[in-house]
């Protein structure tokens, strides 16, 4: 059996930043992926996907993308400078290697392997947030039209004839449904509740403000906000979505997906209140970064016309409540509604009853196990590019503590008489 000090299970962002802390403080260990580095990012993500924050933001400290600060740089490039980046420190990542069990034993771990079994004294979980997507049981899959989630749409040509229904108001979702009607086909979106923050505003970029304002350092979210949806895009450019705008342009909106029979989909009337409360997160960012502006005398152009908020189209001031799949002529049902953890292969004794991992920072009740990567693992920003790299140095640390208690000899506990 092969005996490492620290086994780090994922490649991507996280497994990556994690390896790279190791490394500086030379502990020994290695990076365990099931396919290639950054996989999710080269294959379970849309053909045009593009990251949600600027390049000059949304990346590790030590390395630049090669594109302009101020792009978002599209899936491949992200994929492709995680993987430079690891070349970088020579990361000793063993790709094509699927972890299939983690196990505590005899103050470690033993972890199995496609490729065998090893004995670990310290495990890191970075598999991410985005592992099983979650698809509500509402619609049954016999129910004629293909349904498939976000994770499994690449672009409007790989879906059957006819119109579209998009489940879930979601920067995955609006940018689906935005992409299929720029290529002609009839789009129906349906949305729940949601943040829906400026892309940019007098000059500065969403995720600029965020740091100003010290919302990305929030340490837990709000009551009932663990999970909230972040309806914000770096498409096109990047720019501010706005569900009245595209109504206007052609797309039907609906409220919240809430039921099926008989070939009928039910959605909720709670349309308007959706995207009115929307419009107060919106406005409220708009507030707190006047305030900010005036209050340290930054010389930043006004925006009254950021203000502005388009008429509510048809299908708001009188919402559908169901559809007729037939009659509509909908063939493909596309489930943007995020993902659920899917920790199994840990056998041990620190998840809740719905699977999420109990934690303090990333240590688990489990001695030696950790997790990097989470949503709100330490702050607002973990689960993001540059928030996972200070998350992972946290853990490294932890590890390192650990190690030197370990490496700890002492010293005579009794001391004999000099007489005796």
């Amino acid at each position: 059996m092969e005996e490492i000090d620290t086994v780090v299970v994922g490649a991507g962002q996280a497994g990556v930043a994690m390896s790279e802390h190791l490394t500086h403080l030379d502990i020994p260990h290695v990076v365990l992926e099931r396919a290639r580095i950054a996989e999710r990012w080269r294959t379970e993500r849309w053909d045009s996907l593009v990251a949600n924050g600027p390049a000059w933001h949304d990346r590790f400290p030590n390395m630049a993308f090669g594109c302009d600060d101020d792009a978002f740089p599209d899936k491949e490039s992200v994929a492709a400078y995680f993987e430079a980046y690891a070349k970088r420190f020579n990361a000793p990542i063993r790709t094509g290697v699927d972890v299939t069990a983690v196990t505590p034993k005899d103050g470690g771990f033993v972890v199995q392997t496609s490729k065998g079994t090893i004995r670990a004294r310290h495990v890191v979980a970075a598999t991410g947030p985005f592992q099983k997507p979650a698809i509500p049981p509402v619609v049954p899959a016999d129910a004629g039209p293909l349904q498939l989630h976000s994770n499994a749409y690449r672009n409007p040509a790989q879906l059957p004839q006819g119109a579209v229904l998009v489940v879930g108001g979601g920067s995955s979702g609006v940018q689906i449904a935005e992409e299929l009607m720029e290529a002609g086909r009839e789009v129906y979106l349906s949305i729940g509740p949601h943040d829906r923050p400026p892309r940019r505003y007098r000059g500065r970029d969403n995720v600029w403000w965020l740091g100003v304002l010290g919302k990305w350092n929030a340490d837990s979210p709000g009551p009932g906000t663990e999970h909230v949806t972040i309806a914000v895009s770096g498409a096109h450019g990047g720019k501010t979505i706005d569900f009245r705008a595209l109504a206007h342009r052609g797309m039907t909106l609906m409220g919240m997906t809430e039921g099926y029979s008989d070939g009928v989909v039910r959605f909720a009337d709670d349309l308007k209140t959706n995207l009115q409360a929307g419009d107060a997160n919106y406005l409220s960012v708009l507030d707190e970064a006047d305030a900010y502006i005036a209050k340290h005398g930054l010389d930043l152009p006004l925006e009254p016309e950021a203000r502005t908020i388009p008429d509510d189209p048809t299908c708001v001031t009188d919402p559908i409540r169901e559809i007729d799949l037939a009659e509509a002529g909908i063939g493909t049902i596309l489930w943007a509604t995020g993902y659920q953890f899917d920790f199994g292969w840990i056998k041990a004794d620190t998840f809740d009853d719905k699977g999420r991992p109990l934690h303090q920072r990333g240590v688990s009740r489990e001695p030696g196990l950790y997790f990097v990567g989470l949503p709100w693992q330490t702050r607002r920003g973990s689960s993001f590019i540059w928030g996972v790299w200070h998350d992972a140095k946290f853990i490294a640390d932890q590890i390192a503590i650990q190690r030197g208690y370990m490496a700890y000899q002492g010293c005579a506990a009794i001391r004999v008489p000099e007489d005796a």
